[in-house]
């Protein structure tokens, strides 16, 4: 039986919400740099017990130039999406957390309903 990268994100996961996992959800693209860690971690309030959100965000993405826009569905039945501005990025880059509330979405099982995020890079 094959796994999919999102299955194997939230099997890791496990239902925690603060993920540092490369490569498993979030958006932006971009790979790693060097040595290190190579992506900032998300706690996200309020996540769903039957399928969490996630959302990691390359530290390759900190010297962006523009805005970033962040898909945060995870393992959830439906999506939210964050945005990061250059101003917030930059925050990260010189070691500061930032908190930003999700747009709002509702699903079949979930009512009308945002998340605020929290993002840190070690």
């Amino acid at each position: 039986m094959s796994m999919t990268r999102k299955e194997f994100c939230g099997a890791l996961a496990g239902g925690t919400v603060l993920l540092l996992f490369a490569g498993c959800g979030g958006g932006g693209g971009g790979g790693g740099g060097g040595g290190g860690t190579t992506t900032c971690g998300a706690s996200i309030a309020n996540n769903h017990v039957y399928g969490a959100h996630t959302l990691v965000i390359a530290k390759t993405d900190l010297d962006s130039t523009v805005d970033k826009v962040y898909n945060i569905q995870g393992m959830a039945d439906h999506n939210h999406t964050v945005t990061l501005t250059v101003a917030m990025l930059g925050q990260l880059k010189a070691g500061s957390s930032v908190m930003v509330t999700s747009t709002s979405t509702a699903s079949a099982t979930e009512p009308l309903h945002s998340h605020v995020v929290t993002v840190s890079c070690p």
